[in-house]
């Protein structure tokens, strides 16, 4: 009875392995950016990314709220994220637009509200499945806390930092 229960068990995770694995080979999951991705790739993403990201919530930025971090942290952000995230106008570029997945406007939809652990981590890490660069090897510890910096404060800069912020285009 038990053997019976255990082969009937190893035989349908075979034949659901089979199914995956037909469906890749045969092109039937989509792997075009403009196509809506299945449920249950987005299940799995997002999924995945919130499970990931638990332990990062807890890190604390160690950079002081100054002007010059601040006007550090949006100097590099018009250099490696606004092509993608948007200027302070919130206008999508072509390249936004054609992202799979679509990267939020951080001026309409900002996460200023994510723990800075969490930002930092993104920003060191990237995010899998998505257009979202790994700046870990290409910027500094300093410049990933300052970019952080500006991201959690973006929506109430002192008036040195947000007459910056205003001119970062798209």
């Amino acid at each position: 009875m038990l053997k019976g229960v255990v082969l009937g068990f190893v035989l349908t995770l075979a034949i659901i392995a089979g199914a995956g694995y037909i469906a890749v080979k045969t092109g039937s999951i989509p792997a075009n950016a403009d196509a809506r991705p299945p449920k249950l790739e987005a299940w799995a993403a997002r999924t995945s990314l919130h499970a990931t990201l638990r332990g990062a919530a807890s890190e604390k930025n160690p950079l002081p709220l100054t002007d010059e971090n601040l006007l550090a942290g949006i100097k590099l952000y018009a250099q490696n994220c606004a092509v993608c995230h948007g200027g302070a106008a919130g206008k999508a570029t072509a390249i936004a637009k054609g992202l799979y997945q679509r990267p939020p406007q951080l001026a309409d939809d900002g996460v200023e509200d994510d723990p800075d652990g969490v930002t930092y981590w993104k920003l060191y890490h990237g995010i899998r499945w998505t257009g979202m660069p790994a700046f870990g090897h290409t910027l500094t510890q300093t410049q990933l806390w300052q970019l952080t910096l500006f991201l959690s404060k973006m929506d109430h800069l002192p008036p040195k930092a947000d007459a910056q912020w205003r001119r970062v285009k798209s």
